[in-house]
């Protein structure tokens, strides 16, 4: 459980007894990964930001499975797992682990909250919900630029066609005017 929240920014230090370790967390968007064109947290992560060990989270899950639906939490495959611990430098703990990581969605992640029902867990799950959304809001803005450069470039493709079209016509060398022909005509 986290027993100290300091705000350094964005940054987070958390204490986890059962651990007898400390992590000092970024914004915890960092750990936020695409897999299967869902944007999940994985066990791991999520245990650390909730200040349980994995088998503690896992164990809560296992006993509720009725709150979690495949659209809130799914098991990683076996390829699944490699890519990431490739992908990911923090994940490199998972590497020799021969349990297969579950993946949670964002409401996966706050109904685990909700199980595990501790303090910490409330917090973090809020500061992780908070993420999910500013994530949400990023791709929004992307995707809501790339429609306006695709409409100007609609709209300004056909002008600059014109002055392309114009300058290449003046690049060309003028038509050779008609020769006298030499010689005899008969």
């Amino acid at each position: 459980m986290v027993t100290e929240k300091i705000d350094l920014g964005t940054a987070l230090v958390a204490t986890f007894p059962a651990m007898s370790s400390s992590l000092i967390l970024r914004d915890p968007g960092h750990l936020i990964l695409t897999i299967r064109q869902h944007r999940v947290i994985l066990d791991t992560d999520l245990a650390l930001l909730y200040g349980v060990t994995t088998k503690a989270l896992n164990q809560a899950i296992k006993r509720n499975l009725e709150r979690f639906p495949e659209s809130f939490t799914f098991q990683l495959t076996a390829k699944e797992k490699q890519e990431v611990v490739t992908n990911c430098d923090h994940l490199q703990r998972l590497k020799f682990s021969p349990a297969l990581p579950w993946a949670f969605t964002e409401h996966g992640a706050l109904q685990a909250a909700n199980v595990l029902n501790s303090p910490a867990a409330i917090r973090m799950s809020v500061e992780l919900i908070n993420a999910f959304v500013r994530l949400r809001q990023m791709i929004l803005s992307v995707e809501e630029l790339a429609r306006k450069v695709n409409t100007l470039e609609k709209k300004y493709d056909t002008q600059f066609k014109v002055i392309f079209d114009a300058v290449r016509q003046l690049m060309q060398p003028p038509p050779e005017p008609p020769r006298k022909k030499i010689g005899f005509h008969v």
